[in-house]
């Protein structure tokens, strides 16, 4: 069993996890959709909180990467265990509220709900975008140490909105690498995991890079994966990835929570943690040690 000490720094360690998603996320909305020449030719390299963007954010604001996850996060803490239709219903509330930004096949899937009380999603083969990836973190968290809750967990929630072999497969790697990295593991063992990734699923090569960081789940994750491997820092790690444009802010959000796990809570940037909204950063804190406590590694 884990010691106190390595209780704590797992802790740590997912709070690093939950503050780096809301980071990545706020520094790559502005960049959403942009190209690398545009992103260049607009920041030189985006490394701010600048704010902006086709949005029109406000600097250190976040977008449905972050708040999607918190709708799962807020469910599970607050039912101090995981409920399908607790995060179905968050995940309406929040609809409801008229978001800043939705993706169409999550728009989609908690309409159906709304409108049916539907928990799965028809499979559909075009559904292979990432808005179930970028939410896993809260599944990663309160999972942790027991494999088989992790997957079930993981294909309940993405089923929710997304319901394709490739985003299902995603969702489980993210999930997997998150609890690897908030548990100390190495990198060359994270890589092993995404090899294994890759024999199953060689869509996932990202080895070259070919330079896509789309919506397209295979495109997000190969974005993820080259930055992550090559990152020196956490800093470095996100500011890479956000650099490719495309889909930036979910990239990012993803990017900013494996290396928040991996680096941890100390590494995140001052500067950018002070653009944040106040409430929102210690609410992250909060859901992050809240969530850990409940996973079978803390209530065996």
């Amino acid at each position: 069993m884990h010691s106190l000490a390595a209780k704590e720094e797992i802790l740590s360690r997912a709070r690093g996890a939950f503050l780096g998603l809301a980071l990545g996320d706020a520094l790559g909305a502005p960049a959403e959709f942009l190209t690398r020449q545009e992103i260049r030719g607009k920041y030189g390299v985006l490394n701010e909180m600048v704010g902006g963007g086709w949005l029109r954010l406000k600097p250190g604001q976040v977008t449905d990467d972050t708040e999607m996850s918190l709708c799962l996060a807020r469910a599970v803490a607050d039912h101090g265990e995981w409920k399908l239709t607790a995060i179905a219903d968050n995940l309406a509330g929040w609809l409801k509220s008229k978001p800043i930004d939705v993706g169409d096949t999550c728009r989609r899937g908690i309409r159906n709900y709304l409108l049916k009380g539907t928990l799965e999603t028809p499979p559909n083969e075009w559904d292979g975008g990432n808005g179930a990836a970028m939410r896993m973190l809260p599944v990663a968290l309160c999972t942790l140490s027991d494999q088989e809750l992790l997957e079930r967990c993981t294909i309940e929630q993405a089923h929710l909105t997304h319901n394709q072999p490739l985003s299902d497969a995603a969702c489980l790697a993210v999930g997997k690498l998150l609890q690897m990295a908030l548990t100390g593991k190495s990198l060359l063992q994270l890589r092993r995991e995404v090899d294994l990734l890759i024999s199953r699923f060689p869509s996932f090569t990202f080895d070259p890079y070919k330079g896509l960081a789309t919506g397209y789940v295979v495109d997000t994750m190969q974005t993820v994966f080259h930055c992550f491997f090559r990152a020196r820092s956490f800093e470095s790690c996100v500011v890479e990835t956000v650099n490719q444009g495309g889909d930036a802010d979910t990239t990012g959000a993803i990017a900013g929570a494996l290396a928040g796990a991996y680096f941890g809570e100390e590494y995140l940037p001052a500067r950018w943690l002070k653009k944040m909204d106040k409430k929102l950063v210690a609410e992250l804190r909060e859901l992050a040690d809240r969530l850990v406590k409940l996973s079978p590694l803390f209530t065996p």
